[in-house]
């Protein structure tokens, strides 16, 4: 199956594509970690002590997918900074379905099931492929308008796969650098560049690092031309066909929670699906997305850091790093296991990454951004400390405030050197 041209003929329609990119990855990223949080812990109703391990194996795939998603964001983040844009680390709002791309790319938080693995597979399938989407990921929307050379306004193009894209702004950038020189396109200073966390994550300076940044999206998505055994396609091909063997072999297998994408209150005039009521649930969702919203902050700091020293990046990229492994992945998985409330009495709600806005998420001046993000921990501890909750929900709690407040002060040695 051939896929439509996408013209990208100036810098402003690469970013913008760019952009869409990185967006994309965070999209995904967040479906991903949403199916991993939903899966149960323990043996009960629906899962045997036996059928436990393959669930626990299911769940580091999805969190292995979802670290190199965020690998795959940051790429494309460098690619961004290297060509003289800044960052972009915002998306389409959730837990609603998530429009603005092409009718049939579409991003939801869905529990783990045969459902959510179509969704993945279709998301990762290799370019050229005819597969069908989840049920209930239906093209919707009008076909995006076909650009042209001669246009100049920026906006989204038709791409069906996610190598259709990468490989497009592959083709663009070549395009760019003979138009303009490779050192006419990499205006981006070098400093802005992130290579810590994965070895992999490798400085932009020119076309040749651009290609392997671009080479390794599409191999770990799709895989090699052709060879997706190891790919993130692969990997879910596998994951789904053991997942239909056990519910071949015992139908009553349930693996995850019945978490649905609940939000506690509209934002930016979309209103959720489902309404968490319960207060607990509530607040510590409040609490989730207000870590998650400092995180997105503290990671485009980084990116756009012009006056902090290695070790005040470092001190962030420690912040943000614990803040993932150590604060929201307890609280998700907490939250696929506390009730939306009465209307929906067979509900559990899930981590909805919520963002209470779309704007820009950079905080401009190094030393107002480390005292901001000191505050915002201390606030953030102070509030878990006030949920009302269960004795194992008070545990998790508690872990999260104390690891709020140790990294609020870790930051403060930092703010008078800013």
């Amino acid at each position: 199956m051939s896929e439509a041209p996408i013209v990208i003929e100036n810098r402003k329609e690469l970013t913008y594509l760019l952009s869409e990119a990185a967006e994309l990855e965070h999209g995904l990223m967040c479906e991903y970690l949403y199916a991993a949080f939903s899966l149960k812990r323990e043996a009960g109703p629906g899962v045997s002590d036996s059928q436990l391990e393959a669930v626990e194996r299911w769940r580091r795939v999805l969190l292995d997918v979802a670290a190199q998603e965020m690998l795959h964001w940051a790429l494309v983040n460098n690619i961004l900074t290297a060509v003289g844009s800044a960052p972009y680390v915002s998306r389409p709002h959730l837990p609603h379905q998530a429009k603005g791309y092409p009718a049939g790319v579409q991003v939801a938080l869905v529990p783990f099931g045969e459902r959510a693995l179509r969704h993945f597979l279709f998301l990762e399938r290799p370019e050229g492929m005819e597969l069908a989407d989840g049920e209930g990921f239906d093209p919707s929307g009008p076909a995006l308008p076909i650009m042209s050379e001669r246009d100049l306004v920026p906006w989204g193009q038709e791409f069906s796969t996610v190598g259709h894209l990468y490989r497009s702004i592959e083709a663009g950038l070549t395009r760019l650098a003979e138009k303009h020189g490779e050192d006419g396109l990499f205006i981006g200073p070098p400093q802005a560049q992130a290579t810590a966390f994965w070895p992999e994550l490798l400085a932009i300076v020119g076309l040749a690092t651009a290609g392997r940044a671009i080479e390794l999206i599409v191999e770990q998505g799709e895989g090699a031309r052709g060879n997706w055994g190891e790919a993130h396609y692969g990997r879910f091909l596998a994951v789904l066909d053991e997942y239909r063997t056990l519910r071949e072999a015992d139908p009553t297998f349930d693996p995850a929670h019945p978490v649905t994408a609940a939000g506690v209150r509209p934002v930016e005039g979309f209103e959720p699906d489902v309404r968490i009521t319960d207060p607990a649930t509530a607040a510590v969702s409040d609490l989730f997305n207000v870590v998650y919203d400092l995180i997105l902050q503290m990671i485009v700091r980084y990116f756009a850091a012009a006056e902090e020293t290695e070790d005040q990046r470092g001190a962030l990229a420690y912040a943000f790093v614990v803040l993932m492994v150590v604060v929201i992945k307890p609280l998700g998985l907490l939250l696929a296991t506390l009730p939306v409330g009465p209307a929906h009495a067979s509900a559990t709600a899930g981590a909805n990454f919520q963002l209470a806005y779309r704007g820009n998420f950079l905080l401009p001046h190094g030393r107002v951004a480390f005292i901001r993000f000191r505050e915002r921990l201390d606030e953030a501890a102070a509030f878990a400390d006030g949920i009302d909750a269960t004795p194992e929900a008070r545990s998790v709690l508690d872990a999260a405030a104390a690891t709020l407040r140790s990294l609020s002060e870790g930051l403060s040695g930092h703010i008078e050197a800013l």
